[in-house]
């Protein structure tokens, strides 16, 4: 019998994305607060899965595979899907991801382009593209230029350089289809889930209608534990995502903290609470899934 005590959190992200620890430092932060079972969960990134996986099993931290796409359903852009358990291994999964990656890294060099423009417009010194990457030990997104900012002086800290010049001089990002979303996890033996609800534009009624729309085509769970819902509106989540049948997880989305002290997106890792017990039906879908793409063969 699983113990009552154990806990998961399946939305960490880690530097292989826009996260601020290593993949191997975010399982010896699950190791230090006794999380039972993560789920490395990078955007458009799998290249943290296998060092988290051999770091989980040396330090006893059952290590899922995880990635978080950013999709677009009709009109409403940048929902956030998270894929569980997929081979992260897949040749269809991994081009279409390098393929996603090559665009960001683009829009990346483009904004800084577009911050130092502005910064050249008010006498300021320009941040160094070079250094944007150090700080982010690799692939880098906004919250790592943000971090260049505030290290030259520009800023005093993360809210200011989204304010003053992230926001500004921003350059639109790219998206998966929801329905191409879900059938390329599915297509790699993984499970599609929707990542924190509340922060869906257009609150319940887009959930509500998301779900009509998408369990059809296959959507598997809801993320109904996440840092962005109270008490009583994690409740509504989950009765409303029970009532449809579908797998409940839940993560902090935690991406670290900042060597300044600033806190990133996500709350802290563990700090949910997640019942094991979720993913442990979480592993039994899977194994469903893998049973019939198997019967499928």
């Amino acid at each position: 019998m699983t113990r009552p005590d154990k806990t998961i959190d399946l939305h960490l992200h880690s530097t292989c994305s826009d996260g601020l620890l290593a993949p191997r430092q975010v399982v010896e932060l699950a190791a230090r607060r006794g999380v039972a079972a993560i789920a490395l969960a990078d955007h458009d990134n799998v290249d943290g899965v296998d060092v988290a996986m051999a770091a989980g099993a040396e330090l006893g931290v059952e290590v899922i595979a995880g990635v978080e796409l950013s999709v677009i359903w009709g009109e409403v852009q940048d929902v956030h899907l998270l894929g569980y358990g997929f081979d992260h291994h897949h040749s269809e999964l991994t081009a279409s991801l390098a393929e996603f990656r090559a665009f960001r890294a683009g829009r990346n060099e483009r904004i800084v382009e577009r911050v130092n423009e502005k910064l050249a417009a008010q006498g300021r010194t320009p941040i160094r593209f070079e250094r944007v990457r150090q700080l982010a030990g690799g692939t880098f997104g906004r919250p790592h230029i943000a971090r260049a900012l505030i290290e030259a002086g520009h800023v005093v800290d993360m809210e200011q350089a989204f304010r003053d010049y992230l926001v500004p001089c921003n350059v639109p990002k790219r998206f998966f289809p929801a329905e191409e979303a879900i059938a390329l996890i599915h297509a790699a033996a993984g499970v599609a889930v929707l990542a924190h609800p509340p922060y869906l534009p257009g609150g319940r009624d887009t959930f509500l209608r998301l779900l009509d729309d998408l369990v059809p085509r296959g959507l598997d769970g809801v993320e109904v534990y996440n840092g962005g819902a109270g008490v009583e509106e994690t409740f509504w989540y989950l009765t409303e995502t029970r009532r449809r049948g579908l797998l409940v997880t839940g993560g902090s989305d935690d991406h670290g903290r900042g060597e300044e002290g600033e806190e990133s997106p996500g709350c802290s890792l563990g700090s949910l609470n997640v019942p094991y017990a979720l993913y442990e039906e979480l592993l039994q879908a899977l194994a469903r899934r893998r049973g019939g793409a198997c019967g499928q063969g």
